[in-house]
């Protein structure tokens, strides 16, 4: 039992070090003076730290606007997401409706579903509607992405919360929505937190809607199509590649350190039940 317990952690252990391997090295490289880089012999960590990547990356054009822009289309999806996800997991959850269970095989349908097998048809639409090069666009579509996968998640978590709960708020003379507000809602915390997390997440990282949506005006766009800039007519500059890349994967890492406390909380509850 314990050569078994071993041999697990063992195998654990590996698969986290291939797993993180590349975003250490991101962020060492990022570092690293531009010889160190192109050194035949690669070091684990920069003998000689530098900042003049990230200056290099900070200042590069476009910067500040496309992480406005990240920020304001990922936020405002995320936050439509979950409102309409709760409501609609609400309904699922605790509701008896006719044709709820088409509703469920139609939104697990649409999680599992190739986004990108839609990018054709959403530049359709943009373009009829004058949609193009449109923040308001890319919103709508973040928030499509993102909803299915909240509906599912706030689902599973809502009927892990009990019935009874609700019922004894209504008992002591809530309304329906006052024993949500007061009695449910407080304890969707960790699901809520949890939802957000990976929203946030596939929305910042989207890169193929961005580039199909956001065709003429370059100021509308997101960073990462920004990361794709540090080119020139000498190749690729990877110091200032790996220091734009290590920018962009901070603002997940605050959100996750933020809410990691209720993350693991609510993906175990998110599963509870269905």
């Amino acid at each position: 039992m314990r050569a078994g317990r071993i041999a697990l952690n063992t195998a654990a252990a590996a698969v986290l070090a291939v797993m993180i391997f590349p975003v250490y090295w991101m962020f060492a490289t990022a570092f690293k003076p531009a010889a160190e880089i192109q050194s035949e012999t690669p070091s684990l960590w920069p003998a000689h730290p530098t900042l003049e990547h990230f200056a290099a990356a900070v200042g590069a054009d476009g910067f500040w606007t496309f992480w406005r822009n990240s920020l304001a289309v990922t936020a405002a999806a995320v936050l439509l997401a979950l409102a309409v996800s709760l409501l609609s997991a609400f309904a699922v959850a605790r509701m008896r409706w006719r044709g709820r269970g088409p509703f469920i095989v139609m939104v697990f349908a649409a999680q599992m579903a190739p986004w990108e097998a839609l990018l054709v048809p959403m530049f359709i639409i943009a373009r009829d509607t004058e949609l193009l090069d449109s923040l308001a666009m890319l919103t709508g579509v973040y928030f499509m992405i993102t909803l299915p996968f909240t509906i599912v998640t706030l689902r599973g978590f809502l009927a892990a919360v009990p019935a009874e709960v609700e019922e004894a708020a209504l008992v002591d003379g809530c309304t329906r929505l006052a024993a949500f507000r007061r009695v449910v809602f407080p304890l969707l915390a960790p699901g809520l937190m949890a939802t957000s997390l990976f929203g946030f997440i596939t929305a910042w990282n989207e890169f193929a809607f961005v580039n199909v949506l956001i065709i003429k005006d370059q100021g509308k766009r997101t960073l990462p199509v920004w990361l794709s800039s540090f080119r020139d007519v000498f190749g690729t500059d990877w110091g200032a590649t790996m220091a734009a890349a290590t920018l962009f994967a901070l603002p997940v890492l605050v959100v996750f350190l933020f809410l990691q406390r209720r993350v693991g909380a609510g993906m175990i509850a998110g599963a509870v039940k269905g």
